[in-house]
């Protein structure tokens, strides 16, 4: 049994392909449990959902939702919840998609207004409303930095997506639109799904690495913040080692919480089916 529950499309946000070719390349594969789960948008779902129903593929309704989380003591940082099973069309949801998405658009426009002035500073041309309208173009799904790195690489003023990271969009960003853990839970919980911590140990990532490394002193943070809220953990994600993978294992048996998988596959490569995750996860979700 071949298992992603954690896909990303141009449809709905960052991944390479759109959702047409993604379910096509997850029938090509074997797949025959999978998720789509793009950040803040649930636009593929209503396609991804007749392709399974075509493909013979089992499928579960699924997002991303990026997470302002606020320990008791430090600064916030942002972390991803996978929401599962719950409804596309529920009008809470939707609603609250909506706003996210125009906050996406108006922070989209104050980073470049932040990078223009570095511009300035560097002698390089600024970037235009002629510039800002070819980059919202090239967008499928939600808007997001790597749309305009993508830019930034095709005008020339970077060789990589990675280098317009590192020079401009990480000094130069602003803050995403605050979803709270128990916002985030609510609405999913609302819609009839359920809530999932998402790659908790993503070393490259949006993940609790950024508190700590020491994956018991995650397990705590967890304890301490999001019991409550959550429903199920990330165990086995294309960049968790074997020791996270078993330490997460363990941790959502001893609380009670389901186990997840997938290989967070963006098609930068397609690697999706790729990855051993047991056939036990299938049945924690209902048909």
């Amino acid at each position: 049994m071949k298992i992603d529950l954690h896909v990303h499309t141009k449809t709905g946000s960052d991944g390479a392909l759109p959702v047409e070719e993604v379910m096509a390349e997850a029938r090509r594969r074997g797949i025959t449990l999978m998720s789509v789960t793009d950040h803040d948008s649930v636009a593929a779902q209503a396609k991804a959902l007749a392709l399974a129903r075509d493909y013979r593929i089992r499928y579960v309704t699924g997002i991303e939702l990026n997470v302002t989380f606020q320990p008791p003591q430090g600064k916030a940082i942002s972390l991803d919840y996978l929401g599962y099973n719950f409804d596309v069309n529920d009008v809470a949801l939707n609603e609250n998609l909506r706003v996210m998405r125009e906050h996406r658009e108006w922070r989209a426009g104050e980073i470049m207004k932040r990078v223009n002035v570095e511009f300035d500073r560097e002698g390089i041309p600024r970037l235009t409303e002629d510039d800002m309208q070819k980059i919202y173009e090239s967008v499928d799904g939600a808007f997001g930095r790597p749309h305009i790195a993508g830019y930034l690489v095709k005008k020339g003023i970077v060789s990589t997506v990675q280098e317009a990271f590192d020079r401009y969009l990480v000094k130069y960003d602003v803050p995403k639109y605050p979803l709270s853990l128990a916002d985030a839970s609510k609405l999913i919980r609302d819609a009839g799904g359920i809530l999932v911590l998402a790659h908790p140990n993503d070393p490259n990532g949006t993940s609790l690495v950024s508190i700590s490394r020491d994956l018991a002193l995650q397990a705590s943070a967890i304890e301490q913040n999001m019991l409550e809220y959550i429903d199920g953990v990330e165990c086995w994600h294309y960049r968790h080692d074997r020791a996270a993978v078993a330490h997460y294992v363990a941790f959502a048996q001893k609380h009670r919480l389901i186990t997840t998988g997938g290989t967070d596959c963006h098609q930068k490569p397609i690697v999706m089916g790729s990855m051993d995750i047991p056939a036990t996860v299938s049945g924690q979700f209902r048909p």
